[in-house]
């Protein structure tokens, strides 16, 4: 299955996407699979969200890796949750792009360190999902250099739709210099408000455009999705039963219902 690095990906901030990233991993590793988070925005949201943190002065952060100090699996880092391993990040990040401005290959640093660990069998995850930074900054083009497929989380709100050109074509971009198989997984619609009339004619729009490439899932705006990551737990294991918990779980079965239908193909 060559669709194992996933990026999680919106330049617009606050749509869901540390949610996604976080929530996604833990169902799927809730199902058995061995997954691996890369945290690569400097706010390290993903690394609070799972438990770790991300002011500590460790070198063991995902800059760390990216400026050439560390290997890649020197910085892996167990969860308090089986099967879901992660890589975390901190402000340090935010100067990378200043600081590797010589090196030609920076783009390719990621997928250069993430080959090496999908080359090594005793690391066999299932899935390494990229939490990227809510820019087409440095650390977002490395992500897509890097990634097999990405899931972009959509806010239901108006003008939803106009930020997602942009970054379609900085994807196109991507495709056509750095990494031709990179494609679209899904779309998933974040924060649905079903009393709003807006949520659903947004829903309409990007199932009219994207057609199946919008996941059957969608996400309400949910009071315990929003309280989980202060907790440092994914919203599947701090409220099992509450409907953002119930979005994830469903999220997770077409994520993964996702690959049955390509082995099937194959």
């Amino acid at each position: 299955m060559d669709n194992k690095i996933i990026s999680i990906i919106n330049q617009k901030g606050g749509v869901g996407k540390t949610t996604t990233v976080i929530n996604l991993a833990a169902g799927l590793s809730m199902k058995g699979k061995k997954v691996l988070v890369i945290d690569l925005d400097p706010q390290g949201n993903a690394t609070t969200g799972l438990g770790l943190s991300n002011t500590s002065i460790s070198d063991m952060t995902i800059y760390n890796v990216l400026n050439g100090n560390k290997k890649i699996d020197e910085v892996i880092q167990s969860t308090s949750f089986e099967n879901l391993n992660l890589i975390t990040s901190n402000v340090d990040l935010s100067g990378l792009e200043v600081e590797t401005a010589g090196d030609t290959r920076r783009a390719f640093k990621l997928k250069d360190e993430l080959t090496a660990i999908l080359n090594d069998s005793r690391a066999s995850y299932d899935y390494i999902l990229l939490d990227c930074p809510p820019s087409l900054s440095l650390l977002t083009i490395m992500a897509l250099v890097a990634s097999d497929a990405l899931v972009v989380p959509l806010q239901t709100e108006f003008f939803a739709l106009e930020g997602l050109t942009q970054l379609m074509k900085t994807i196109e971009r991507i495709k056509t210099n750095l990494n031709p198989s990179l494609e679209i997984r899904g779309i998933l619609l974040t924060m649905y408000d079903r009393r709003n009339k807006l949520s659903a004619e947004v829903e309409n729009e990007a199932r009219s455009y994207f057609k199946e490439k919008v996941y059957g899932t969608v996400v309400p705006r949910n009071v315990r999705l929003s309280e989980a990551p202060s907790h440092g737990v994914p919203v599947l294991l701090y409220d099992k039963s509450c409907p953002g918990s119930k979005a994830y779980f469903g999220f997770t079965e077409e994520f993964l219902n996702q690959d049955k239908v390509v082995e099937s193909a194959a």
